[in-house]
């Protein structure tokens, strides 16, 4: 039929590229509605199908100011982005799918993305440039199956290995503005695996993270659903403090947002401030949006972004298409006119100075003058997130130990691992140029690195090397120690080297509280390294400072960051380059070198990876003796009828957790313990414990993901009382490994539930954490509440999400975890319902079902989004 929005029809002044233009709807609300959201609108009008997108959604978001928090509004974004990590399960569950719709005689070629995808092959940590080619050998593998997806699927296109991390990949490259597809242009959106995706609304593009089965969604065809959001404007008015680096404005304006209380809104820039903020400035308060739970924050494309593409190499005239287009679609900002300025709050950019956060949660912010004091008082509280409960006799301990032939002593808040991680803030070239500078100072007034100190420099993408090193301070930064060990999630997701024998033995000794300071933008505790209890996060020059001084516990106004052979103390005032000094190098030697190496890096591809043999079937050939990829049975028992939802009768909970279980706790993504359910069936393959590699390797392996499923040793199982992947198997009263129990129960087909607390499934999104508990014979998971992202995955694999009445909890309601749970439902689900649980020792309590719409209680009744999908092929 014709598209109900064809009389929106333009064309720009050349005549040739066509438009959907809101503007002629000649409705006045469309001026006042935030820039964020005109692009969903755009979005839906264009791709107003009558199924997916009705042209009711088109009305409700135009009614932005009426409908915001109430109404559900589709969104199909212009692309997804797949990382290696997330796009392997991605891809496998499509290969899957098409042997699925072949054994029911359908046409397996007909299973394709629908949605353009991206799909960085470059996440994985041991791509150093040491030992490349062992990396590209150990994941040839998986390698090849990325080839054949490359060769196999339309819609698909395939970034090979070494081009760089995927946010910096996504920002530098992929990224259109305004895309062209059949004669006619739109906005760039995207959503994308990889929670850092929203870097991209530094740039003017919609875009956020979400889980691997959502993405997998849109990959096939369907919108994002989401509640039309609130948008809180931000108006940027001062200017920026000397010391200040752009993450020290980032997170000023990040503890300001925090505070605001905007989880699940936009928050939309603007204001006089803005012209002080570079594009990198942008992109890194834009990723930082998980950490403050907002979806995006959304920076509209003005003057500093069209000078920004005018460096990266976007062709003049592509410059004035995106301008000419933006501005008929009124998607361009000018800070003149502020009759479009939402309602906001105003941040002043003189008040940020510079913090570090931790020692255990990123929003746990301490000014720098102040983390003496602050570490100090943290030995002294109670165990908790600011506290470590060091008895005063042992808060002085020394342990002397040998490295390298040499005494040295340790303390509480000696450094042993300093990363400069360039996983988020630091494409943000001048932070990373003041960190080389400062290491170029520092060698040059005599200072030195202590050589036991796990220092590593992770560049985040081959441009970061190259900047440093066109600008000349690499050599200084590898004399400290700060050498390059790869491009992918290092250090930030537990996978560098461990520390030296004689230091871990050190920590234990004087059960000192030793601390990590790296520049990523996660560290959960244990993550870095089991043995380092207290890790900071901070500027990548900080973290060379910090380094250098060996330890966190020092006012660097009072004290000097170290004395030299000679002895002549040097303070970090002397070393620390000026804000002018930095961006002269970068305007000189970084952003549009950046961009000519990076191009040309990606027209020769890598040779490996170009002389690859792959297989040139249309349904993969797999290989039984594989143990990376092996056809999940997530499709097993298909059929074309969907049977009414089964109640879930006499289920055990298999784990009776507490609250804030993070997706980490669930699926962890680090290396494999060689005593764990995952390390006994690599063994029973053959493999020794070198070639085991880590979980996030093996995404493409089922069995290992769900022997992996709760293998976190800070997993906090009340049934147990003690952190480790342990479980009670109920009717035997004996202590297992998780998978162990698991494959009691399934043997004695009993269902299996989870107890749990607040905030259940927060951090990273995983798909595993949803897909690995799925194949665990896991049906509900009843808590407090969830972390949305993770609710949805659960609903996508058709688990079902309940929640406790308001105030009600497992404690309140007196449950042990030992019970038996019946829960039954109905024949006609619906959305938000409630449901009564019964269990053996007789009480009975209501939870609410947490199907948001229709599209979920769809999702849940067939068993999940993929044999939803699967079936609509048969």
């Amino acid at each position: 039929g014709e598209h109900p929005f064809n009389h929106l029809i333009d064309t720009l002044k050349d005549g040739d590229r066509k438009y959907f233009n809101p503007q002629k709807m000649n409705d006045a609300r469309y001026d006042k509605l935030p820039l964020s959201i005109r692009v969903l609108l755009e979005a839906a009008i264009r791709k107003c199908d009558g199924f997916y997108v009705k042209e009711e959604d088109v009305h409700n978001i135009l009614d932005w100011s009426e409908q915001q928090n109430v109404a559900e509004v589709p969104f199909p974004p212009a692309r997804v982005l797949l990382q290696d990590f997330t796009g392997i399960p991605a891809m496998v569950d499509l290969a899957a799918m098409r042997d699925a719709v072949t054994k029911h005689g359908a046409d397996p070629s007909l299973v394709n993305p629908v949605c353009p995808t991206d799909l960085i092959v470059d996440h994985s940590p041991e791509t150093a440039l040491k030992n490349q080619e062992l990396e590209l050998i150990r994941n040839k593998e998986r390698l090849q199956f990325f080839k054949w997806c490359s060769k196999a699927f339309k819609n698909v296109n395939v970034v090979p290995p070494d081009v760089g991390a995927v946010h910096q990949l996504n920002l530098e490259y992929l990224s259109q503005v305004v895309q062209e597809s059949q004669g006619f242009i739109y906005p760039d959106s995207v959503v994308g695996t990889d929670s850092h995706t929203t870097m991209i609304n530094g740039l003017g593009i919609l875009g956020w993270g979400v889980g691997g089965i959502e993405s997998e969604a849109v990959m096939l065809g369907q919108p994002i659903s989401l509640t039309l959001p609130q948008v809180v404007g931000c108006r940027l008015v001062g200017s920026v403090n000397i010391l200040a680096t752009s993450i020290d404005i980032v997170l000023g304006i990040t503890k300001h947002l925090r505070q605001a209380g905007i989880a699940g809104k936009f928050v939309e820039f603007f204001g006089p401030g803005m012209s002080q903020l570079s594009v990198p400035d942008r992109t890194t308060i834009a990723n930082m949006c998980p950490e403050y739970n907002a979806t995006v924050s959304f920076f509209p494309v003005d003057h500093v972004t069209l000078k920004h593409f005018k460096q990266t190499n976007f062709t003049e005239e592509k410059l004035e298409l995106l301008e000419a287009y933006l501005k008929a679609v009124k998607l361009f900002r000018s800070y003149e006119d502020s009759s479009e300025d939402p309602q906001y709050s105003e941040i002043n950019l003189s008040s940020m100075v510079p913090h570090v956060s931790g020692p255990k949660r990123p929003q746990d912010r301490v000014a720098v003058s102040s983390m003496k004091e602050d570490f100090q008082s943290c030995l002294n509280e109670k165990v908790g997130f600011k506290g470590f409960h060091i008895s005063k006799e042992k808060q002085e301990s020394l342990v002397p130990f040998l490295h390298g032939g040499q005494e040295y002593e340790l303390a509480h808040g000696s450094v042993v691992i300093a990363a400069v991680i360039s996983c988020t803030n630091n494409c943000n070239p001048s932070v990373m140029l003041t960190a080389g500078l400062l290491a170029k100072k520092a060698v040059e007034a005599g200072l030195i690195v202590k050589p036991y100190i796990r220092t590593s420099l992770a560049p985040g993408s081959g441009m970061v090397t190259h900047y440093l090193n066109t600008s000349g301070v690499l050599p200084y930064l590898s004399q400290l120690g700060f050498e390059v060990i790869g491009y992918g999630c290092a250090t930030c997701v537990g996978n560098t080297a461990p520390l030296p024998e004689t230091v871990s033995e050190a920590i234990k000794e004087g059960d000192l509280v030793a601390c990590g300071v790296l520049s990523g933008n996660r560290h959960f505790e244990g993550r870095l390294c089991d043995c380092v209890r207290a890790n900071y996060l901070a500027s990548p020059p900080l973290v060379v400072a910090y380094a250098i001084a060996g330890t966190v516990s020092i006012n660097f106004e009072k004290e000097p960051l170290g004395v030299t052979s000679e002895g002549k103390e040097v303070y970090l005032r002397d070393v620390w380059p000026t804000r002018e000094e930095v961006q002269q190098i970068e305007q000189d030697k970084v952003i549009s070198s950046i961009f000519t190496e990076l191009r040309a890096r990606r027209e020769k591809g890598n040779t490996f990876w170009n002389n690859l043999e792959c297989p040139e079937s249309v349904v993969f050939p797999w290989d039984p003796k594989s143990t990376y990829i092996r056809s999940p049975s997530f499709f097993n028992k298909l059929c074309k009828e969907v049977q009414p939802p089964q109640s879930i009768e006499n289920a055990h909970a298999l784990l009776f957790l507490g609250d804030k279980v993070t997706t980490d706790h669930i699926s962890p993504a680090g290396s494999i313990a060689r005593v764990s359910a995952a390390a006994k069936y690599l063994l029973s393959k053959r493999l020794t414990p070198r070639e085991f590699n880590s979980y996030g390797a093996r995404r493409g392996n089922d069995a290992v993901m769900t022997r992996g499923t709760f293998a976190s040793i800070k997993l906090q199982n009340r049934l147990i009382g003690k952190p480790g992947p342990k479980t009670v198997h109920i009717p035997s009263g004996q202590t297992l490994d998780v998978f162990e129990a698991v494959e009691r129960y399934q043997r004695d087909g009993i269902p299996l539930i989870i107890l749990a607390g607040k905030q259940y499934g927060s951090g990273n999104s995983r798909d595993w954490a949803a897909k690995g508990p799925y194949l665990l014979g896991v049906r509900a998971v009843i808590a407090e509440s969830f972390e949305k992202m993770h609710k949805n995955h659960l609903v996508g694999m058709g688990i079902a999400p309940l929640q406790f009445l308001p105030g009600q909890s497992a404690d309140s309601l007196e449950l042990c975890g030992k019970e038996k749970f019946t829960i039954t439902l109905p024949e006609d689900l619906s959305p938000k319902q409630m449901l009564t649980v019964k269990t053996s020792s007789g009480k009975t309590f209501s939870v609410t079902t947490l199907f948001d719409n229709e599209m979920d209680v769809a999702f849940y009744r067939h068993g999940g989004l993929l044999r939803y999908v699967a079936r609509t092929m048969l």
